[in-house]
């Protein structure tokens, strides 16, 4: 079988260096890997994956992206998990939000190429819904309420408009274990954790919802599509929700992270989150049926719960 090329655009984020493991762990792997990044090369990323190349990809001009045409060749799958995703900071420079996260320099790159045979798998956002009912789907109306919103619409429309096989991801929070090398956000059970387990008091929203998805099964989602793609080689306009099967509020996340570590829960305070101002609108409940992903793919997301509890022990083993 011949050995089909893989590029992760945004290799050294969350979701990134995940998928570098789930790629790399795939037995006798069929596939070569590549993967960028913006400015900081971590030396423990390159020594897991040895066999990788990383090339340094300025988004925004695409300046780099010629290096990965000449030393790694066209991919037979992009999977795009750069962006600009505070929403505060989009906020501030809603230029530097589209020229990042529409990712027109790379489709602009790939349409150099003689033959269009590459699948792009982009990673999109809940935030692009409304959050004025539970359990979106993916053919309600996106009415995003803030520019990190709006600049993830703006970019499954370009893609949807400019290239011929995609799969975009509606992700939704996404949580799990610690990378190879540490990201500099916060993780959302290591925050709540490090603040439950110091006796710390905190308030948590108890009034908005999503639906926060296990990061190993967004892996297994992408590897699933990759491989649908390379067996079939049929045509791919796919658009999903990316989620787990709970919709819980950041209250109800802290109140898990409590019960399944032996934390006070009376240390959770829950506000409202019309009562802080974070210098951005929020969407209240962007839950969403993931039916489609399900059906699509055959793929049952973790419960929370069990995510929670799988996260310190994929921590402990590496």
């Amino acid at each position: 079988m011949t050995r089909k090329r893989i590029l992760v655009v945004g290799g050294t984020g969350y979701l990134g260096q995940h998928l570098l493991r789930g790629y790399s762990g795939v037995p006798d792997s069929p596939y070569d890997l590549a993967f960028t990044y913006r400015s900081n090369l971590p030396r423990d990323l390159l020594d897991a994956f040895p066999g990788s190349l990383a090339f340094r990809v300025d988004l925004q001009t695409g300046g780099g992206l010629d290096a990965v045409s000449q030393a790694f060749g066209q991919p037979d799958v992009v999977v795009n998990c750069a962006a600009l995703s505070v929403p505060r900071t989009c906020e501030a420079d809603p230029a530097a939000a589209m020229s990042i996260n529409v990712p027109s320099t790379l489709l602009e790159w790939l349409s150099t190429f003689k033959e269009a045979n590459t699948l792009l798998i982009h990673l999109s956002t809940d935030q692009v819904y409304e959050g004025v009912k539970s359990f979106y789907k993916e053919e309600n109306e996106t009415i995003p309420v803030n520019v990190y919103g709006k600049s993830k619409v703006a970019a499954e429309q370009f893609i949807s408009k400019n290239w011929s096989n995609f799969a975009i991801l509606r992700s939704s929070i996404i949580f799990g274990p610690q990378t190879i090398s540490p990201v500099p956000k916060s993780l959302p059970i290591q925050w709540i954790d490090g603040i439950l387990s110091r006796g710390d008091k905190a308030e948590f929203f108890h009034d908005e919802f999503r639906c926060p998805v296990y990061v190993k099964d967004v892996v297994t989602i992408i590897q699933a599509l990759t491989s649908k793609w390379i067996s079939d080689g049929e045509r791919m306009q796919l658009l999903l929700n990316v989620g787990g099967p709970d919709r819980v509020s950041r209250a109800q996340m802290a109140e898990t992270v409590a019960h399944i570590r032996g934390y006070n829960t009376s240390l959770i305070t829950l506000v409202s989150a019309s009562s802080v101002d974070r210098g951005v609108r929020s969407p209240a409940d962007i839950s969403m049926d993931i039916t489609r992903l399900v059906q699509t793919l055959r793929i049952s997301p973790t419960p929370f719960k069990e995510g929670v509890r799988l996260t310190p022990e994929a921590e402990g083993s590496g």
